[in-house]
């Protein structure tokens, strides 16, 4: 029986830069996951010759420097910048909300007509103190932006009336009063060119991997094959739940291939009503500007999370949140297992900042 110094438990981005690192220390690793395929939810699946998404859109962006020559040091990557559209009954309007938004809605030109505008809606509202999502939504855009832009998205995404939910989920709401479609504010941007396998493959080159692996039924037997454990997985699931559970929203994706070599001219658009049960519709080969023959759809549809589904969406209200704080101060007294990753931190990450984290814990672990 072959000892390891680290089984890591995940083979998606935390635990694959997590292995690379250690195997340039040295150590050797052992990687497990519960599914049929290394890189969690970046993992691709080529199909038509089109790299599929096959766990929802994932763009890189970042403005550290650093993680972004190190993603690149695997692999280059193009120069996609996101710039995703809503549908609101057929009316196309550019996202974030921007001049080209104001000027789709109102005929604005300017972006002092614009605020003026937004101004105006706000005063009509009467709204001073924000007290859920909608009234929050309101004073920061508006009526208008708000009803055919927010509340449907917004309502298939939570499953909850917006009335319901939170005013701090859309407190940092992009407006932008610029002509200006990216969606994203950092100085790095793209997809990896052939996909994001490349990259999960490279990280993992010297490790052995067992996939179809789950930790919790083989979990006595797989603690004894290494040292240490890097945990990437659910946190309150490592401690059997012991305070109760942690909260999620799931998705579920719908995929087809379609005899069309375009089908809605853009890699996002998001259906904003309420009553189209999708929220979006990935069409991934515009993510690398594909010329492929055929081309093929994701449609996302929110779900409620049981156990046993796939966690996507962490829920950070109070209850929640005070919840982790428990798991947390556990796992701040294991000697032998390094927590790490969307949901042994229970916080959504962006690829980079997943990166960043296993970086800082491999420069604790190794002071490299």
């Amino acid at each position: 029986m072959i000892k390891y110094d680290y089984l890591i438990v995940g083979a998606g981005l935390f635990g694959s830069v997590f292995a690379y690192e250690a195997a340039k220390a040295g150590k050797k690793c052992l990687v497990i996951d519960k599914r049929n395929h290394i890189g969690g939810n970046i993992y691709c699946e080529n199909i038509e010759g089109i790299n599929v998404h096959k766990y929802g859109a994932h763009i890189f962006h970042t403005s550290n420097k650093k993680v972004w020559e190190y993603v690149n040091s695997f692999t280059e990557f193009n120069r996609y910048t996101n710039s995703p559209v809503a549908n609101y009954k057929g009316e196309i309007y550019n996202l974030p909300f921007n001049m080209n938004t104001f000027n789709k809605l109102w005929g604005v030109i300017t972006p002092e007509e614009a605020k003026d505008k937004i101004e105006q809606q706000r005063k009509e509202a009467g709204i001073t103190k924000p007290n859920n999502l909608e009234e929050q939504a309101i004073s920061l855009v508006g009526t208008d932006i708000y009803e055919k832009l927010i509340k449907g998205y917004t309502e298939k995404q939570w499953g909850r009336n917006a009335t319901e939910l939170p005013a701090f989920i859309i407190k940092r709401l992009p407006v932008r009063f610029t002509y200006d479609n990216n969606y994203f504010n950092d100085k790095y941007q793209g997809i990896p060119e052939g996909g994001y396998n490349i990259i999960i493959e490279k990280m993992l080159q010297a490790a052995d991997i067992k996939l179809n692996t789950d930790f919790f039924e083989n979990r006595e037997e797989l603690e004894t094959l290494a040292d240490k454990i890097v945990f990437t997985g659910m946190i309150d699931e490592f401690y059997n739940y012991r305070f109760g559970h942690l909260e999620y929203r799931s998705l579920r994706f719908e995929h087809e291939i379609l005899d069309t070599d375009n089908y809605q001219g853009n890699a996002v658009v998001n259906y904003t009503e309420r009553e189209i049960p999708f929220t979006r519709i990935i069409e991934h080969k515009h993510f690398e500007f594909g010329e492929q023959e055929k081309t093929v759809i994701t449609r996302e549809y929110p779900a409620e999370w049981k156990i046993g589904d796939e966690p996507y969406y962490p829920i950070n209200n109070d209850r929640n949140n005070e919840l982790f704080n428990k798991y947390r101060e556990l796992g701040e007294k294991e000697e032998k297992v390094i927590f790490g990753g969307r949901l042994a931190d229970y916080k959504y990450y962006d690829m980079h900042h997943v990166i960043y984290n296993a970086l800082e814990a491999v420069k604790k672990e190794f002071g490299n």
